[in-house]
């Protein structure tokens, strides 16, 4: 066999079924030989981006593909692969590669080389006989540690070069977890203990853990108020009565008021890192800090407990270690702390119900949301938001019942992220209704992939909030650019691009047609058609915000 067979039989037995690709790359025929359906994307960022949302929605244990051709192929994957990086995304990056004689001569690109910045690991295949080696150590990167796109590029020689059956040894690694030091578990769960007011914030090392009951188990134990970041929001569910909600750009008034009030704060599964899309702890607070990644700790918050260990593990290590220091099954339930959540989230709610249950034309994106989300499935839908406005109006809002019915994303906030993502998600779970909330902006950079959601027949529910404009940036950074040049000003009907490009589409204006418009975009859903739905609104530049300090 050659060295893209032996690839593509390595992927089979990884139970790849499909793989995103940008013509042309050697393996693609190899993989279609193999049974394994590639899926051709119009840019290569999106088909990225499907890989990444079939990894995440599988937790990793499945892992999201992405073909690329040499040169500008590999070239314009970097978005997609960076924002994966950015946010711990597991993926396998295979782009083509020069020859291995002109590798290092200008003006031959190298990816390997050029990714090193946003990859877990990036090497070349410089050998057919090293295939299974390679692909071994790709897919043990894949599944140890902390998650993150892994690329290996494959030389237009070694594609076609022979190796030896005998030398085709591959065996499918096993997921690598750890467990944290006992010690650190004892002094972790003695400050849990110790804390008057403590508060969980839950992240996505919760989700690829898959340790959501544990989570609840603890906060249960503890009588804890749990929020989560916003690349955590699904895993604790927010019908519980000790949820907050998640935290972001944008959170409730739940999570501001506990995280102030908080003794003490135990981060499980997130990395603490300072960043736009997360909540700010602030000073003064006893932090618990349990990560997969050594690396996080004591780099920007200070943590005088730490854990290192996947959060599965070190969630049950804990809930034992609590249960032997306190002498208990854990504490009688908190009725008040349970009433005064609930309290404090009705309150803000009502602050908010006048945009999200506005009838004001131009419509309000809150109204949009808010309708979509009381019209749906919530235990059999997964949703995800784009980058700007559509995050602040979905993330503190949207109600996640339970693990990966939300995806939140944003270290990294690319616009056009979405409907990849919403693509991949679907491949990974065909049977849930997915839909991705976008704006024009991000509609503008990525629309032409609608055309990929109805030739693949994958039938996502698109939300186009087409407010002309980029709400999301106030008219104060730039006065002069936008009175002289109104360079904020967006045009464009994207229901009827999206119907060129063989995709259901509805244009609504008016409050009165949200609702059936919704309903008919399900029901097409249902029918296996894509749909999109462009909902004219208003700017609507008012986001759940608050003070930290």
């Amino acid at each position: 066999m050659n060295g893209v067979t032996a690839i593509a039989n390595i992927l089979k037995m990884e139970g790849v079924d499909f793989v995103a690709v940008m013509p042309t790359n050697p393996l693609i025929e190899a993989v279609a030989v193999a049974g394994i359906r590639p899926i051709v994307c119009r840019q290569e960022r999106t088909g990225i981006h499907m890989a990444d949302g079939f990894s995440r929605i599988n937790n990793g244990k499945r892992t999201g593909i992405f073909l690329a051709q040499n040169g500008p192929g590999a070239e314009n994957a970097f978005t997609g692969i960076a924002v994966a990086y950015a946010d711990s995304v597991p993926l396998l990056f295979l782009p083509a590669g020069a020859a291995r004689d002109r590798q290092g001569v200008h003006p031959y690109f190298s990816p390997t080389k050029s990714y090193e910045t946003v990859t877990k690991w990036s090497e070349t295949i410089n050998a057919a006989n090293r295939v299974p080696e390679l692909m071994r150590r790709a897919f043990t990167k894949l599944r140890g540690g902390r998650p993150g796109p892994v690329l290996l590029e494959i030389p237009s020689d070694v594609a076609v070069e022979e190796l030896d059956e005998v030398d085709f040894d591959y065996e499918v690694p096993v997921h690598v977890r750890t467990a944290a030091d006992p010690e650190a578990v004892a002094r972790a769960a003695t400050a849990l203990l110790a804390a008057d007011r403590p508060l969980i914030q839950a992240g996505q090392g919760v989700l690829y853990a898959e340790a959501s009951r544990e989570l609840q188990e603890v906060a249960e134990f503890l009588q804890a108020p749990v929020m989560t970041t916003l690349l955590g929001k699904s895993a604790f569910p927010e019908t519980h009565p000790l949820s907050v909600g998640s935290g972001g750009t944008s959170t409730t008034g739940s999570v501001h008021k506990y995280m102030m009030g908080a003794d003490a704060v135990f981060g499980v599964g997130c990395s603490f890192t300072r960043a736009n899309t997360a909540v700010p702890i602030p000073r003064g607070k006893t932090i618990i800090h349990s990560t997969n990644d050594h690396e996080d700790i004591n780099k920007d918050i200070k943590s005088q407990y730490p854990l290192v260990g996947d959060s599965k593990l070190v969630l049950s290590q804990l809930l034992e270690e609590l249960k032997r220091q306190s002498n208990s099954q854990g504490r009688e339930v908190d009725h008040e702390l349970q009433e005064d959540i609930k309290a404090t989230k009705e309150k803000w709610l009502e602050q908010w119900m006048p945009k999200l249950t506005s009838d004001e034309v131009p419509l309000n994106p809150y109204r949009v949301m808010w309708d979509l989300m009381h019209n749906v499935d919530l235990d059999n839908t997964i949703v995800t938001h784009e980058s700007g406005s559509p995050r602040e109006y979905a993330g503190p809002f949207w109600e996640a019942r339970a693990p990966r019915s939300f995806i939140g994303w944003g270290k990294s906030t690319q616009l056009g992220y979405s409907l990849g993502l919403a693509m991949g998600a679907k491949l990974a779970e065909p049977g849930k209704q997915v839909i991705n909330i976008m704006g024009d902006a991000a509609f503008g950079m990525v629309g032409m992939d609608m055309e990929t959601a109805a030739r693949a027949e994958i039938p996502i529910l698109t939300i186009v909030l087409n407010n002309s404009t980029m709400a999301i940036y106030p008219d104060s950074r730039f006065p002069e650019a936008v009175n002289r040049y109104d360079i904020k000003h967006l045009t464009g009907n994207f229901a009827d691009v999206a119907q060129a490009l063989g995709v259901f589409s509805e244009r609504v204006t008016e409050p009165g047609e949200i609702v059936p418009a919704i309903q008919r975009a399900l029901e097409m859903n249902r029918s296996g058609k894509p749909v999109l739905l462009e909902f004219i609104t208003k700017e609507e530049g008012e986001y759940s915000k608050f003070q930290w300090s």
